[in-house]
């Protein structure tokens, strides 16, 4: 059965080959943009003026969530730390490359190459936070192989995706609301569909969490709090629309914090905290404010909007989770149906409404570009006024706000199409015998893919861990334990 599951042959053929097609493509396509090409430069150009000194800080930043956020959360389980972790850094590389790769053809893609520069990276690292949202659907039942592949077939879907909502339906989106957070969940889910396994609806002996593995996670969930800000306001305007998505996101995240503090002490049987609350739904703020983060929907509202992201959170993974699994075979092992999911909803009803809400009495000119969508068209008299106030106003399409809040409506439903067709279509290809698919008793253990150190013995641990379940099982009630 072992064999079935070896890496000897399968990730090295699969990740050379990989690696030497992007190889080949980097260098027929990619080359470097104005303000990474030497020649564009001359004795007269402000280094300080390049564009790595205002995008770099980001790019840093949500670095941080990609592999330390992401890597320290997903290592939860007891003994699939290793795994947690490590096949997150391998998967999130992987994308990076080649999100790189395909989001360039897509957007920066003229005089027959791909132009790259931080910003590059910095939209390849949300092409890759998608690609890890996803996994988490899957966690502790794949293989590197399998989370490879997924990787390679959801950039493509997603890419086309992006491009076809911002560049056809035209949309107001942030902190990436629809696009990432919905995107991700839907695929992850039409995932786990395909991948189902019923044996798991029960439990299993190493689905279990440790102190130490708890700790862990909870780191993951700190650095991502603290960057949240920086993901949700990176590709904004700068100036006073990223002042507000970074004041926005704060406000959301403290307060679902601390909503979900109290939700979780007040449905807790003996009034405890319970670690997974604090390890996800925390972080629901975060979501629910994205598709409206750069606009004047108010301090109070970013407030609102964090609680009842928390709120439908944390019911999510007591009550929905559990019915998806028994009713509608979908295993979604990390609860990012709740987390991007229920949240992601929340947060584009919030954005259609504050749609709807903006007028030129709250916003002034900068309604505009703001909502670039609405600006009059060229040729149309009132866009040259609007250029006296704002130079270099692009010209829009002239959309109304119920307009426009109808297309924002069509991308939800569009996005969450296609990104469910595509993680069907994905779940199949990762089903295929060669994929090194662990077997059901296999799942949630490092030792499967790793050499694991020699106080690793999950097989001695369980057994040591039912003897004393049994043992004390056995005390007569009106003993204590310590008697």
């Amino acid at each position: 059965m072992r064999s079935r599951t070896s890496l000897q042959v399968r990730l090295p053929m699969l990740i050379f080959a990989l690696e030497i097609v992007m190889l080949v493509l980097y260098s027929l396509f990619v080359t470097y943009d104005d303000n990474a090409n030497a020649k564009m430069q001359n004795n007269e150009t402000n280094p300080m003026e390049n564009s790595m000194y205002r995008d770099y800080p980001y790019f840093a930043d949500v670095q941080v969530m990609i592999f330390v956020g992401f890597g320290c959360l997903l290592a939860f389980f007891r003994f699939y730390g290793f795994s947690g972790m490590v096949f997150n850094f391998l998967t999130a590389a992987f994308a990076i490359q080649w999100a790189t790769l395909i989001q360039g053809f897509f957007q920066f893609y003229y005089d027959g190459k791909i132009h790259v520069g931080v910003i590059n990276l910095l939209n390849a690292e949300f092409a890759c936070a998608v690609v890890l949202i996803s996994y988490g659907a899957v966690l502790g039942k794949t293989s590197p192989v399998q989370l490879v592949v997924m990787a390679l077939l959801e950039i493509p879907v997603f890419a086309v995706t992006e491009w076809a909502v911002l560049k056809y339906i035209r949309i107001n989106d942030a902190g990436g609301t629809i696009l990432i957070h919905l995107f991700a969940c839907y695929f992850g889910l039409g995932v786990t569909f395909v991948l189902y396994r019923p044996s798991l609806n029960s439990g299993h002996a190493k689905e279990v969490t440790s102190y130490n593995s708890d700790i862990l996670s909870v780191m993951g969930t700190l650095f991502l709090w603290v960057f949240w800000p920086s993901f949700n306001s990176a590709l904004t305007f700068k100036g006073d629309d990223q002042h507000r998505a970074i004041l926005h996101t704060f406000i959301g995240l403290s307060s679902s914090t601390i909503t979900a503090f109290a939700l979780s002490a007040m449905f807790n049987k003996r009034g405890k905290l319970t670690m997974a609350d604090i390890q996800n739904v925390t972080l629901a703020g975060g979501v629910t404010v994205g598709a409206s983060v750069d606009m004047m929907i108010s301090p109070a509202a970013a407030f609102a909007l964090g609680i009842m992201g928390c709120t439908a959170c944390f019911f999510g993974y007591k009550y929905l989770t559990p019915f998806m699994a028994r009713r509608l075979r979908i295993q979604d092992q990390c609860g990012i149906h709740n987390l991007h999911g229920l949240t992601g909803l929340i947060s584009s009803t919030a954005g259609i409404c504050a749609i709807l809400l903006a007028t030129e009495e709250t916003y002034g000119p900068s309604l505009y570009q703001i909502f670039s969508h609405r600006a009059p068209p060229e040729g149309d008299p009132k866009l040259a006024e609007l250029r006296q106030l704002i130079p270099g106003l692009k010209p829009g399409l002239g959309r109304t706000a119920k307009e426009q809040a109808l297309f924002q409506l069509a991308a939800v439903f569009a996005t969450i199409a296609a990104s469910a067709v595509g993680g069907v279509l994905t779940g199949f290809v990762m089903k295929l015998k060669f994929m090194a698919s662990p077997s059901d008793e296999d799942c949630f253990d490092d030792e499967l893919f790793f050499d694991v150190p020699s106080d690793f013995d999950t097989g001695i641990v369980l057994k040591m861990e039912k003897i004393l379940d049994e043992k004390s099982q056995s005390i007569p009630m009106n003993i204590t334990k310590d008697q």
